[in-house]
């Protein structure tokens, strides 16, 4: 399998906004509940910055999806964490990308000096909790009843790996 990460470049986020807007009408991944603009993806996925980098996932020279690192908060005493995130088209989801791209993050998280990951989701995300752990992060934070998406209320599960 011929996965390529590319770093995400503004003229990307009109695709990067037609995967994850997918996710918000069909999903729990994400707790927007409606379509998001531009900008709005502006203030979690960072184009250029010397630490916190995203990337567009690319099989066979398509592209499948995206990954990246923001803040966990935005506060200086945590610059040495860094939330993660990955999104997959949903045709390519369960093919061990999301594996190879959190892998991909951790690299590159350890390049710029990170040293703790963290992976916020949705209580019923099966498929990221199972990602997640068989990708070494252990579970380390369960808030109940915090969310509400599709009439359903919605536990958030922190996961968190130390590298």
């Amino acid at each position: 399998m011929a996965i390529l990460f590319e770093e995400i470049k503004e003229r990307d986020l009109s695709e990067v906004k037609n995967i994850y807007d997918w996710y918000i009408e069909h999903s729990t991944a994400t707790f927007h509940t409606e379509p998001i603009q531009i900008d709005q993806l502006k203030e979690f996925i960072y184009i250029n910055h010397s630490i916190y980098k995203s990337y567009l996932i690319y099989l066979n020279k398509g592209i499948v999806g995206y990954c990246f690192l923001t803040y966990y908060n935005k506060r200086q005493a945590y610059n040495r964490t860094a939330e993660i995130t990955v999104y997959l088209k949903p045709e390519f989801c369960n093919q061990g990308i999301g594996k190879i791209a959190l892998n991909h993050l951790e690299t590159k998280a350890k390049e710029n000096g990170l040293r703790n990951l963290i992976g916020i989701i949705a209580g019923d995300n099966e498929w990221s909790i199972t990602l997640l752990e068989k990708s070494g992060f252990i579970k380390c934070a369960h808030y109940k009843n915090v969310g509400e998406k599709f009439n359903k209320i919605l536990d958030v599960v922190a996961f968190q790996k130390e590298i």
